[in-house]
């Protein structure tokens, strides 16, 4: 009687709203999927270019390209742990390890990838006189037996880098590294 809605059509409403929300579900699961899939191609293309690498400065060289280039990182650091003298030459920072504790040891003791916001004297430690453009980072310790090393990227945007976002392609590359660049440190 008057206004009311037939109980069928109430249902029919609904189940409407229901496949509309899954198929907008199921569209965002298949954004997510085709930027992990350009992800892992550039990731696979690093890491080949990685293994094939002989020597610590093409290491380094090679990972700044890459982040650089294909990844379109904006920032982006790679800090070796030792001294200058023992360590090849390369493009990478060298400090000692006890100076990286005390700038950085929150996230070289969490020996997993951490992202977010990081205080201006970090920042200054990882990215140099570029620390002022960075507003987000996410970055991974570098450890085989013992740390040796930070990596580090950054986005201007202070959101862009988020503690509840996935570090999967970030960790893999510092894996790779942990295995391939411990023993040209010693050369």
């Amino acid at each position: 009687s008057g206004a009311a809605v037939s109980l069928i059509e109430r249902q029919v409403s609904v189940l409407r709203e229901r496949n509309l929300e899954m198929r907008q579900r199921i569209s965002g699961m298949l954004d997510a999927a085709k930027t992990n899939d350009k992800l892992f191609e550039k990731t696979k293309r690093l890491v080949l270019t990685l293994i094939e690498t002989k020597d610590l400065s093409s290491i380094v060289d090679t990972l700044s390209e890459s982040l650089g280039n294909d990844f379109q990182v904006e920032f982006h650091s790679l800090i070796l742990f030792g001294d200058s003298q023992s360590i090849p030459a390369c493009n990478a920072r060298i400090v000692k390890l006890d100076q990286a504790n005390k700038q950085v040891g929150t996230l070289l003791r969490t020996n997993r990838a951490t992202c977010g916001v990081l205080g201006s004297a970090e920042l200054d430690f990882l990215f140099g006189e570029k620390a002022a453009g960075v507003g987000s980072v996410a970055a991974v310790p570098l450890s085989y037996g013992s740390t040796f090393g930070i990596l580090a990227i950054g986005n201007s945007d202070p959101n862009y880098y988020r503690s509840s976002m996935g570090t999967l392609f970030l960790s893999y590359i510092a894996e790779v590294l942990n295995r391939v660049t411990p023993d040209l440190l010693k050369r």
